[in-house]
């Protein structure tokens, strides 16, 4: 399967080209904007991603930054990339961040987890023994959608040139028996086999290693193929919240204590031994 744009990546990507262009006039965005006759902060807020940029909008603000032919084209394309709809557009009542969007063109996938053995790697009814459990309320359509929506992601992994996906997980996550035994060993073995892709690395962080520089919960990593159009963001969740960090400081403290986990971690090949062990001690 070919890997299709993903509309949130081309998004932030003109939000970055506009204010590159911008700047590169030397004018504030309140001057551009008091050019073109519009409130002041409107600018800022296409800049910033809290407001749709329509085509009239961008025909106006290319005027303004005497952009060159090549220019014009290349920045009208990546809008009319940035209004399509990928496929986890239809699941927006169950998917309430952009995640999904930013994690659906990334080269490199990087992630710590703690709880939960990661989206990309789960089983479906591992999947949904948890959108049970997390959904004691909700009706079967709405866990369903979830469940639909979780499984989407894994397209990922059928792409022509697939993500390298390297995964750091806290025992924590492979000793809780999620949804039964039956389940539970069929989802280890889903990590077992995931051991042997070559996309693939999977280490187990295990208690013996005390404490570590992630105990504050999960987080992930993306990485593109063009780090100058489209530079890395760390991405933090929880129950209650969620956080995409794209600064290049906070980026790069998030890799430091990824590259502390990693070296904490079982390597592949005794975190797939590992594995073997935990399904084998599960109980019937």
């Amino acid at each position: 399967m070919a890997q299709v744009p993903s509309p949130t990546i081309r998004a932030r990507r003109l939000r970055r080209e506009l204010r590159r262009l911008r700047e590169r006039t030397g004018r504030t965005s309140e001057e551009v904007a008091k050019l073109l006759g519009w409130h002041r902060t409107k600018v800022i807020r296409f800049e910033l991603g809290h407001s749709r940029v329509m085509t009239k909008d961008i025909e106006a603000l290319l005027d303004i930054y005497e952009v060159s032919d090549e220019e014009r084209e290349m920045l009208t394309a990546l809008h009319r990339q940035a209004r399509q709809k990928g496929w986890w557009s239809a699941y927006g009542d169950v998917l309430p961040d952009d995640y999904v969007g930013f994690e659906a063109e990334a080269a490199a996938i990087s992630t710590f987890e703690s709880l939960y053995v990661p989206g990309l790697l789960q089983t479906e009814e591992y999947v949904r023994a948890i959108v049970r459990a997390g959904r004691s309320t909700a009706d079967q359509d709405e866990i369903d959608r979830r469940i639909a929506a979780r499984l989407g992601r894994k397209v990922l992994l059928s792409r022509d040139v697939p993500p390298a996906l390297w995964i750091v997980l806290d025992e924590a996550a492979v000793r809780r028996v999620v949804g039964g035994p039956k389940v539970m060993r069929a989802q280890l073995a889903r990590l077992i086999e995931a051991c042997d892709l070559p996309t693939v690395e999977l280490q187990i962080l295990p208690f013996s290693a005390g404490a570590h520089a992630a105990m504050g919960g999960p987080f992930t990593l993306l990485d593109y193929a063009d780090p100058a159009l489209d530079p890395a963001v760390a991405y933090l969740s929880n129950e209650m919240s969620t956080l995409l960090l794209e600064e290049e400081p906070q980026v790069t403290r998030y890799r430091l204590m990824f590259d502390h986990l990693r070296a904490k971690a079982l390597d592949p090949d005794r975190s797939a031994d590992f594995l073997s062990r935990v399904a084998a001690e599960i109980p019937d």
